[in-house]
């Protein structure tokens, strides 16, 4: 899929066919175990879930993922499917070239030079990721990061911090950065986002 230069908030339309969410039951088949043992994982903290209205616990892709390796289950192919979804943004139109270069063929990238516009856009998008720098006209990235993490519907969302700015690289990680990439290293970035999407080298 080719990545896609945004200026305004619209949202990307997916086209994988990598599933989003998953039930108590596909995890209990990940890690061969019965279906209360996930309710009782779950209620305890554990694994990172949510519930429908109906009270059905779903659980997101990266979750399942962080579960899986923290405890050493083996990651089945459900989850290495797709293009998982990431959100860049860079108020430079020469770093959101690079990055569609590095990233298209593996992510379904929708790119923002603008950081509100892609912040509105977010919460339509969902996307499993986010890259961007921490200074950025008008933007305090390291807030960003603070806020991201704290409203419910974009808490999942791992960011990648990609800058120059490496004095901000503690800040940016207690914000809640996943990782911290000097900006030009766009093989480095390709490289965490494919461990944190659990995707096999190339």
């Amino acid at each position: 899929m080719e990545a896609k230069e945004n200026t305004t908030p619209t949202p990307t339309t997916t086209t994988t066919n990598q599933p989003e969410l998953f039930t108590a039951s596909d995890v209990a088949r990940f890690c061969q175990v019965d279906l209360k043992t996930i309710h009782n994982w779950a209620d305890k903290g554990e694994i990172r879930h949510f519930r429908t209205p109906g009270r059905h616990l779903r659980f997101r892709r990266l979750d399942v993922l962080d579960f899986l390796r923290k405890y050493g289950y083996p990651i089945p192919e459900v989850l290495r499917l797709g293009k998982p979804k990431v959100v860049a943004v860079d108020d430079d139109p020469v770093v959101l070239a690079s990055l569609r270069k590095a990233l298209s063929k593996r992510f379904e990238l929708t790119t923002f030079q603008d950081p509100f516009d892609a912040l509105v856009a977010v919460g339509s998008i969902q996307p499993d990721a986010m890259i961007f720098d921490v200074r950025m006209p008008g933007l305090d990235g390291v807030k960003c990061l603070e806020r991201l993490r704290s409203i419910d519907t974009t808490s999942h969302i791992r960011c990648i911090v990609y800058s120059d700015a490496e004095e901000m690289k503690k800040n940016a990680t207690e914000a809640g950065a996943y990782d911290f990439i000097k900006k030009g290293e766009a093989a480095e970035l390709r490289d965490s986002l494919e461990r944190l999407m659990g995707l096999e080298r190339e």
